[in-house]
């Protein structure tokens, strides 16, 4: 039983995970009034601090980013469907961890609050889901998340190489 459970709950969380954010683009990309409304109380908070159009359409933080963060999370957690690409997915859920935990810290501490559409407040539910089984993702996949973090590390500060030569030099000093 538990193994059954070990080999379908990625594939669950995969598609889960991808159908909410395959939905959300066509409110993001189509610029709905529903868009609007989140985004533009973004960008009316963050302009009462001093950062005018961070939400805004062509702000860095504007529906076309995030949705665009959301597609790539999608595409990559479907591709890591495929056992030869399964790395794939460990990186689709962290970046959905990512785009999920801005979402849901935006509608706990601003004014979006967690019902900006009156929807009963599905939309906070679906990010907070999203947002948790990412977590659980990455925390099934620790090995191949530390690998790659690992991996990219070396690429930013590469080691150190040292020849036998110069360690010899430097012991008979």
């Amino acid at each position: 039983m538990l193994a059954r459970i070990k080999k379908y709950t990625p594939i669950a969380y995969s598609l889960v995970a991808s159908a909410v954010f395959l939905d959300s683009l066509r409110f993001k990309f189509t610029n709905a009034i529903e868009t609007q409304v989140i985004f533009g109380r973004l960008d009316a908070w963050a302009a009462s601090f001093g950062a005018p159009g961070l939400f805004a359409q062509t702000g860095l933080f504007s529906q076309y980013v995030i949705g665009t963060a959301e597609l790539v999370a999608a595409t990559l957690l479907l591709l890591g469907l495929f056992p030869t690409l399964r790395r794939l997915q460990t990186l689709g859920a962290l970046i959905a961890v990512a785009v999920m935990t801005g979402a849901v810290n935006f509608h706990l501490w601003t004014p979006l609050g967690i019902d900006p559409n009156n929807d009963g407040g599905g939309l906070f539910a679906m990010a907070v889901t999203v947002w948790l089984s990412s977590i659980a993702m990455l925390a099934a996949r620790r090995e191949t998340l530390v690998a790659m973090l690992a991996g990219i590390g070396n690429v930013l500060v590469p080691p150190v190489k040292t020849s036998l030569h110069s360690e010899a030099r430097h012991a008979a000093a």
